[in-house]
């Protein structure tokens, strides 16, 4: 058997050497040796190929054919013999199979012969290596005298091999390298050194001698002592330790600095031009190249060793960096460094990590802040010198020196080992196509420049850097701050030689303007270095100091505009840079830090809308506007934004931009050559994309309430909604300054008619419900099924989440479900298609919600899942007491419910017509429950969506027929009646005069933070009458002129009958009332007598109006709920209620405590009355937004990253009076608090109550659900005493701002 290896031992080298070259790429990797030996021996366990090998085919013959018949032997002898103490199983009698052949003699003798044939056929593979080796190490000494480039990573350090060498022979090699030297003999030394391992070299004992007589050796003329150096030098970076690749970077710095100190005559300075061919240069660029490459590789594992090591390297880089005395702007090391990492990639490297930018910032502040110093004077020096080619006029000059880099850096990209020839024989720079190697001695300074303002930049970045600053500079007097040096790159991004239009440098990524654009962004990222350097007002008044000038000129020719065009270009770009920041956008708006000519101070909002305006209302079109338009928009898509600019009327501004642009597109006549009108495709283009344009800036009115009025008031809300569903079928990003998409925007839109009504226009909502339908029911058909889909566990599956948001934020107002909903009827067809798909949200209704026979069951796939959807769609619709009267009245759905509630019990004779427990009977008695009794978290119980473990897994009784059961209806204590010697009826006894009104507040604000629960009753009842009548009667407070109407003179109103929703909502309210003990059983004929009066005088204050919209066509939609509170709060006293109410009506308070009161009013402008939108909405939504956005900001984001607006939910609760949401007692307190102190106190309770529910807000954001728990969830635990405080202290500081605008809804801008 022996004799048979021996035989194969050919052939076993072969599939040796076959096998290892299979597995190079997995052993190269290996960081080590025996990480390499791990890989071989779990070879089996990670390639799948592994039996595939010819090695490995070979080796299971040799084993089948030495031990096949052991093998054989042993499992018959243990079937035979030991089968019943082995018993069945089948790894048992391998594992003793195994035993006995490995104890056999014919396996020892197998191992061995494996053994010794194995080696023998790895020695003879790594005697052919070492040969092979040697042959080409040869060939490369034969081919040595043409250059190759070996710097950086052009090797790898498994194709090199070393010999050791003893310390005797490195002395020799010293010696040998000794400047004295014949060239041969140092040339055969380097070669030597090249071979021995690089830590034998730096060990011993002659390392000073040999270091000594390599920098020697690397400042020699010869090129060839030059390349063996760096040879030396690339073999020792590419494969071995810091702590030797240290020394070798140290030894290359400190030879460059001494070549640089000594001035060779050779070296020619920078103003004479830089010629690489030269040989000098030639040698001093393949150094400098070899330095950076390392220097951006080194941070890679620098952490991995001491931070001595790193501190000696950045050091002696420094060092080579600081400038030295020599003639004037004479070449430096840092013009080589710069002209091959212009962007000074390696710094940004260094300051990237915390434990290399520490260092180097620590070195720069103590040892070498002349590095600072040089790079700051450079950038002064380019201002200076460029200014004076801007007067000269050389207009080519700039982009020559941007030409002359890049083509540097290409050139050295392209074939980093070659230098290239000459292609022009002066100092002057070819005209041609750049293919430039002479580099003129601007060209030199320019990438100078280049690199310092990236090194600065990234200084600026970090606040240690920022410390290096101010600076002295020779030349200037006072040092330069962070500020001056921010004044110095704007007016370096400023400066345009010639007209943008007709240049190109602005977009290149070299040229100044986009460098220092970028710097200007980067800050603008960094919250703390845009406060320290950017948000001054010195550098405000540098960056608009253009646009003043443009401003100020009574003649603003189009000439000019045209030649300023690229500079208004990058200063829009910084503006929304800074106006997408918090701390950017309050400087923009309120810091008046720049003088307008007639003196007034003025802040750079002001100056921004002006001149935006100037140019909108000019008919001037160009990237100039569009960035200035952009600037506005982010400033406008907030609610502190758009308070500064609406004096301006933006809005109309771009809208008659828009139509203006419009027609024009659609009069372009199709190109025809030699026609008069010919226009060309790119003019098209353009003008297409400026009309694109205007409508995305007006689309972002809509991203605030009162923004969205003044969008739906310029009449282009349906073009703008159409052209935000194109973006928003394609994923895009409202903006490049914006991280979310349009979800937000879609929420407070579908917050309003008219903005539903779009929506649904531009195929928004059948969108919506077609993709919910192909995630419901259809499925991927196109995918085939390796693993069945899982059962969902949740009642809304994961993958139809996002659609039930969708539809949540669509349905969330009331005003959405009336639009969509109101005047439309239920299939109800006898047979539904499988392929038939809804396509509206009555469709939906119809399908998965009202499933109110076997054929709409029978068309559901997936019944219960998408039934379950449907009804929790409808629990979070019915949380809207409006969309419940109008889902109940319109399409009898608790009918439908209680019906299957009916239909779903057992049938057996043991347990006949008990209910059946399942995910769809326990929905539909939680939303019964949720539909048929009113109250707040202490008068109402919901039953629970889950079941518990146990016997009794749902213990709560469920019903099919009404009433409700008892279970789910909480008893409300009795309120103790109030003293009637208390401090407040003694008050409420006197006679009212001058300073009663502000006595009243004082003693209310003191009665409810100190005994709350004696604001009710009879007290509560007299305070709030005895309010509105002298409020009513004072001129001063009376906002709504006087209108007449006697009850008693009004008999014909008794005979108007109550609408289907008025009849259903007077039940519900009865029922709450008696409930509460507020009402008596006899209450229902003075209640239906106010309802009719109220609605008779509100009908009075009505204009027709003509409009598409549903809530505009009929009678106001929905029920008038502050009718019921003001019913229930007079103890159902009808004459008490209507006299009340007619005073009520006379306040501003009214008009947002009542939104019935102004609802298509005579009192409102016809623009405002006729848009369908709200005041509630516009305005104390829209201040809502503004305050949480201030005051509880996490509350601010959570609602943006949930898609979800607070003014959504706002009007909803203001709506009805915080019905269901509130206990009786606070939100009799609302009403009080809000007629009493004014009504701002209204948006002020908002905003305490989203404070109040900050920590459950936070948690429900990040499950995904806070629509829904905002909608279905009561307020728990809020008392307004408890947060009167917070109220005030919200009133002292921003009454000024809300309750002004709110006096302004009579001229139509709230």
């Amino acid at each position: 058997m022996s004799a048979m290896w021996l035989e194969d031992e050919v052939e076993l080298q072969t599939l040796l050497k076959q096998l290892l070259r299979r597995v190079q790429e997995r052993i190269s990797g290996a960081p080590s040796v025996r990480c390499a030996e791990e890989i071989l021996l779990h070879l089996e366990e990670t390639d799948k190929n592994f039996h595939n090998y010819e090695f490995v085919k070979y080796l299971r013959c040799r084993v089948e054919a030495c031990l096949g018949g052991v093998i054989d032997e042993a499992t018959d002898r243990c079937a035979r013999a030991e089968g019943p103490a082995l018993g069945s199983g089948h790894d048992t009698l391998v594992h003793a199979v195994t035993r006995q052949t490995r104890d056999s003699g014919e396996y020892k003798q197998m191992m061995q012969t494996l053994k010794n044939t194995m080696m023998v056929a790895v020695e003879s593979l790594i005697n052919k290596f070492e040969e092979d080796q040697v042959d080409r190490a040869s060939r490369r000494e034969q081919t040595d005298s043409q250059y190759t480039d070996n710097c950086s990573d052009s090797d790898s350090s498994f194709n090199q091999s070393y010999a050791f060498i003893r310390r005797e022979q490195l002395q020799a090699l010293a010696d040998q390298l000794d400047p004295s030297r014949p060239k041969e003999v140092r040339c055969a030394a380097l070669h030597a050194l090249s071979c021995a391992p690089p830590s034998d070299v730096l060990n011993c004992d002659s390392w000073l001698e040999l270091r000594r007589n390599i920098s020697t050796a690397l400042t020699d003329p010869d090129p060839d002592l030059n390349d063996k150096v760096l040879r030396f030098f690339t073999r020792t970076f590419s494969s071995s330790p810091l702590k030797v690749t240290r020394e070798i970077y140290c030894t290359l710095a400190a030879s460059l600095e001494k070549d640089f100190l000594r001035c060779r005559p050779t070296c020619p300075p920078a103003p004479g031009g830089l010629d690489p061919a030269h040989a000098d240069v030639a040698r001093l660029l393949k150094q400098v190249r070899l330095m950076n490459d390392f220097q951006k590789e080194v941070t890679s594992f620098w952490i991995r060793y001491p931070e001595k090591y790193m501190e000696e390297m950045i050091d002696s880089t420094l060092a080579l960096l600081v400038p030295r005395p020599a003639p004037d702007r004479a070449l430096q090391p840092v013009h080589l460094l710069a002209l091959l990492d212009v962007r000074a990639t390696w710094f940004k490297k260094w300051m990237h990590a915390y434990y290399s930018r520490t260092v180097v910032l620590r070195l720069l502040a103590s040892k070498f802040s002349s590095v600072v110093v040089a790079a700051l004077e450079q950038c002064i020096y380019y201002l200076d010198n460029r200014e004076e080619h801007v007067q000269d006029g050389a207009h080519n000059l700039e982009q020559q020196k941007i030409d002359s880099v890049r083509s540097f850096r290409e050139t050295e990209l392209s074939s980093p080992g070659t230098i290239p020839q000459r292609s022009v024989t002066d100092n002057r720079v070819s005209a041609g196509p750049v293919h430039h190697t002479l580099y003129t001695g601007r060209a030199l300074q320019y990438a100078h420049f280049v690199h310092s303002l990236c090194m600065l930049g990234r200084l600026l970045m970090y606040a240690n850097g920022r410390r290096l600053f101010p600076c002295r500079v020779g030349g200037h007097g006072d040092p330069i701050s962070l500020s001056d040096l921010m004044v110095i790159l704007i007016r370096i991004m400023n400066q345009h030689p010639r007209a943008a239009s007709h240049s190109t440098s602005h977009t290149d990524p070299l040229s100044p303007a986009a460098l220092v654009l970028e710097v200007l962004w980067m800050q603008c990222d960094w919250e703390e270095c845009a406060g320290d350097c950017l948000y001054q007002p010195a550098v405000t008044r540098a960056l608009l100091r253009p646009v003043l000038a443009l401003l100020e000129d009574p003649q603003g020719s189009q000439v000019k505009l045209r030649a300023a065009e690229g500079t208004l270009t990058n200063i829009g770009k910084v503006l929304a840079r800074m106006a997408a920041t918090q701390r950017g956008l309050a400087l923009l708006l309120h810091d008046r830090c720049l003088r307008a000519a007639d003196g007034q101070c003025l802040s750079a909002a002001h100056v921004v809308a002006q001149f935006t305006q100037k140019l909108l209302d000019g008919d001037w079109a160009g990237r100039g506007l569009s960035s200035f338009v952009f600037v506005c928009r982010q400033m406008y898509n907030t609610c502190e934004g758009l308070q500064v600019l609406r004096p301006y009327n933006l809005h109309q501004s771009l809208a008659a931009t828009w139509r203006k642009t419009s027609v024009q597109s659609d009069r372009m006549a199709t190109p025809v050559v030699g026609s008069a009108a010919f226009s060309t495709p790119l003019d098209m283009q353009n003008t297409l994309l400026w009309e694109e344009t205007l409508l995305d800036n007006l689309l972002n009115f809509a991203a605030t309430p009162k923004g969205l009025l003044l969008l739906q008031q310029t009449g282009a809300i349906g073009e703008c909604i159409g052209y935000m569903f194109s973006r928003f079928t394609k994923k895009l990003q409202v903006s490049p300054c914006e991280k979310f998409g349009y979800g937000v925007m879609v929420t407070q839109v579908a917050a309003t008619a008219p903005g539903i009504t779009a929506l649904c226009s531009s195929g928004f909502v059948q969108a919506i419900v077609v993709d919910l339908w192909s995630v419901l029911e259809c499925g991927r058909e196109d995918v085939r099924v390796v693993h069945p889909k899982a059962t969902p566990m949740d009642p809304i599956d994961r993958s139809c989440l996002k659609p039930f948001l969708t539809l949540v934020n669509l349905l969330s107002s009331p005003y959405a479900t009336w639009e969509l909903l109101g005047g439309r009827t239920l299939a109800n067809r006898p047979e539904y298609s499988l392929r038939e798909i809804p396509t509206s949200i009555g469709d939906l209704v119809d399908r998965i919600i009202a499933v109110n026979s076997d054929a709409k069951i029978h068309s559901l796939f997936n019944y219960e899942q998408s039934h379950t959807f449907g009804l929790r769609l409808l629990s979070v619709m019915c949380c809207s007491l409006d969309s419940l009267l109008l889902l109940e009245t319109q399409f009898g759905l608790r009918d439908v419910l209680l019906q299957n509630q009916r239909d779903n019990v057992t049938e057996s004779p043991e347990a006949p017509g008990t209910f059946i427990i399942d995910g769809l009977s326990v929905e539909r008695n939680h939303i019964l429950v949720r539909m048929s009794i009113i109250g707040g978290p202490s008068e109402r119980r919901l039953p629970p969506r889950v079941l518990h473990k146990g016997d009794d897994p749902y213990p709560w009784p469920m019903f099919s027929s009404l009433p409700v059961p008892k279970t789910y209806i909480l008893d409300v204590s009795e309120a103790t009646p109030p003293l009637q010697d208390s401090e407040l009826s003694s008050f409420l006894a006197t006679p009212p005069d001058h300073g009663w009104m502000p006595a009243c507040r004082r003693l209310f604000c003191k009665v409810m933070t100190s005994d709350p629960d004696s604001m009710a009753g009879t007290v509560l009842c007299d305070l709030l009458e005895k309010v509105v009548h002298h409020l009513s009667s004072t001129p001063s407070e009376c906002f709504f002129p006087p209108v007449e109407y006697r009850e008693e003179e009004e008999v014909e109103v008794e005979n108007r009958g109550l609408t289907p929703v008025e009849q259903l909502g007077l039940r519900v309210s009865l029922r709450y009332g008696q409930f509460l003990k507020l009402l008596r059983e006899d209450s229902e004929a003075d209640f239906c007598s106010l309802i009719r009066h109220s609605e008779e005088f509100l009908s009075r204050q009505r204009s027709a109006v003509p409009s598409d919209l549903h809530c505009l066509q009929c009678v106001p939609p929905g029920f008038d709920w502050l009718v019921s509170t003001v019913f229930m709060l007079m103890g159902g006293d009808f004459r008490r209620s209507l006299s009340f109410l007619l005073c009520l009506s006379r306040l501003l308070v009214s008009a947002f405590l009542w939104p019935m009161r102004l609802h298509a009013s005579v009192h409102l402008p016809a623009a405002l009355a006729h848009s369908g939108v709200p005041p509630v909405y516009s305005c104390s939504a829209h201040y809502v937004e503004l305050l949480l956005k201030v005051e509880v900001p996490l509350v601010c984001s959570a609602f943006r990253m949930s898609g979800f607006t607070p003014s959504q939910v706002c009007v909803q609760w203001l709506g009805q009076c915080f019905w269901n949401y509130l206990d009786w007692s606070e939100i009799s307190h609302y009403v009080a608090t809000c007629i009493v102190l004014g009504p701002d106190y209204q948006v002020y309770t908002c905003i305490a109550v989203l404070k109040h529910l900050q920590p459950d807000i936070l948690q429900h954001t990040h499950t995904q659900d806070l629509q829904v728990f905002l909608k279905e969830e009561p307020i728990a635990g809020f008392r307004v005493s408890s947060y009167l405080r917070l109220m005030a202290d919200l009133e002292r500081r921003y009454r000024n701002v809300v309750l002004p605008d709110m006096n302004s809804i009579l001229h139509g801008t709230a």
